[in-house]
């Protein structure tokens, strides 16, 4: 065997570090350093942007807030048609994912340059919305990879994995923006991103793609064709009616599944058959939990440095800090728990981190809103341990709502795979999550801003666990399908277990 040639399939030969360049450690660790760059580069602006339009454009300092909320809600605006638009030409135009990746990299590039330059707000508004539509390609074209690596019952370890790195960008990056701001300039804050970006660049290059590196290999037996076959699954209501699934009593053909669906009547549903998908209750209930998730990141974002500002005469420098404790428990158990989703379902873990956030950020209000002098420091260590406690919050809920939604697009691929073509819907899916979370991270900080200056912050803490609450309500009744048919699954699943190991 060692010697035996690989069938070219069209190549002379197979290219430089094909098994290394292929292997799914570092597909996975290329998703993760260009969703790590994207989000660290957003952060890394974030500070220096009210000293850009002081000091380069001249902007009075009554008009500087006005201009950096709109500069923060045109990149997001950027993102939300970028998302959309990348998923149909990730999955109808393009035959490899490296490329869009690709672009979407030197989309990000020229935003930086035009950020490093501007002198305007036209160029200054021009690279955020660049940033923006990059940070669509990003995460749309990623998490499509990602899932044509790991596939969908791996998915949940990978995405806690990048989520709690990506944890790290959102914290650091902010911190060090100011940092070298004050130390270096401008130069210092912009060499630091062309250093990511050139590593980004050079690992994206790099990677081979699954499905790519198997054109090198020997074709595969008819016999093992046949058992790989991407139509099988251990769903009862998408696998085929075959002897491989004995748990089946009565078998519904594929016309009478629940995930069959009529052939696209209009233009738009053509070009976005995902679209047809939308009616699944427990599609919906991902997306919206997807949603819940950004808009409680975007809250703390947009709510802790303002309480640590006010409450406890902190600089930004402190204040930035503050972030640790809430990033660090995300940090070190989003595999853990992503492991659990592959592991125990999506159901368990979404109800459980959502209800688990109820009282977590509940307990936010207990922190005073104005210190003695001499209870300060036992205040902002109450503060910053309720902060790690809804961290960990957070590291539950970081995978169950892309696994979720990968699951049902899944089913559906399966039951429909003429309507969706050889490669499934997964850039269509994940463009319209991407559109969604960047929703979310923009609704987070204008509700949780709005209400904390109507209400107070601990009001709005107590008002965002009424949002979990109902968030869990929605898990229970819909995610992975009702209680009666979740539980249903789980005793097959485990039946098919039970026999694999006798």
């Amino acid at each position: 065997m060692k010697n035996t040639p690989l069938l070219d399939h069209g190549h002379s030969k197979p290219p430089i570090g094909l098994r290394w360049r292929s292997n799914t450690f570092f597909i996975i660790s290329t998703v993760g350093i260009g969703m790590f760059t994207d989000m660290f580069l957003y952060g890394l602006i974030v500070p220096v942007l009210p000293f850009m339009l002081e000091e380069r454009v001249h902007t009075p300092k009554s008009q500087i807030q006005s201009y950096v909320s709109t500069l923060l809600a045109v990149y997001a605006a950027a993102s939300m048609v970028a998302s959309p638009v990348s998923g149909i030409l990730a999955d109808k135009l393009s035959s490899s994912r490296q490329l869009p990746f690709l672009l979407g990299l030197i989309i990000l590039a020229l935003a930086t340059v035009l950020l490093a330059v501007g002198q305007s707000i036209v160029v200054l508004t021009i690279a955020r919305l660049l940033q923006g539509a990059s940070s669509g390609v990003v995460w749309t074209v990623g998490l499509a990879l990602l899932v044509e690596t790991v596939g969908p019952e791996n998915l949940g370890k990978a995405i806690g994995s990048i989520f709690s790195v990506l944890s790290v960008a959102t914290l650091l990056a902010p911190v060090l923006g100011g940092i070298l701001y004050a130390k270096t300039g401008y130069g210092g804050v912009f060499g630091l991103g062309v250093a990511f970006l050139a590593l980004d660049f050079l690992m994206r290059l790099l990677v081979i793609e699954k499905k790519v590196a198997a054109k090198y290999s020997p074709p595969t037996s008819p016999s093992c064709a046949s058992t790989t076959s991407t139509t099988s699954s251990s769903d009862p209501e998408v696998a085929p009616l075959t002897e491989s699934t004995p748990l089946l009593a009565n078998p519904c053909p594929f016309s009478q599944s629940p995930y069959h669906l009529q052939p696209p009547k209009t233009a738009l549903t053509r070009t976005l058959p995902i679209l047809l998908c939308l009616r699944n209750p427990s599609l919906l209930t991902a997306l919206f939990l997807g949603l819940i998730q950004a808009l409680l990141l975007g809250a703390f974002d947009a709510t802790v440095p303002l309480v640590a500002s006010t409450r406890y005469n902190f600089d930004s420098l402190s204040a930035g800090l503050l972030f640790l404790p809430l990033g660090a428990s995300d940090l070190l158990l989003g595999p853990l728990f992503g492991w659990a989703v592959d592991r125990y379902g999506t159901k368990p873990l979404a109800v459980l981190g959502y209800t688990y956030l109820v009282p977590a950020l509940t307990l936010l209000r207990l922190p005073r809103p104005h210190p003695a002098p001499g209870q300060t420091p036992q205040q902002v260590a109450l503060f910053a341990a309720l902060l790690a406690l809804s961290g960990a919050g957070l590291a539950v809920i970081s995978a169950p709502a892309l696994v979720e939604a990968g699951a049902v697009v899944e089913r559906f691929w399966k039951v429909n795979p003429a309507l969706f073509g050889d490669r499934g819907p997964y850039a269509q899916l994940y463009g319209f999550n991407s559109m969604v979370w960047s929703g979310g991270l923009t609704l987070g900080p204008l509700v949780a801003g709005g209400l904390r200056e109507r209400i107070g912050y601990g009001n709005m803490c107590a008002v965002l666990a009424g949002v979990c609450a109902v968030t869990a309500g929605l898990a229970v009744g819909f995610v992975e399908g009702t209680p009666r048919e979740w539980w249903r699954r789980w005793r097959e699943r485990r039946e098919i277990e039970r026999r694999v190991v006798e």
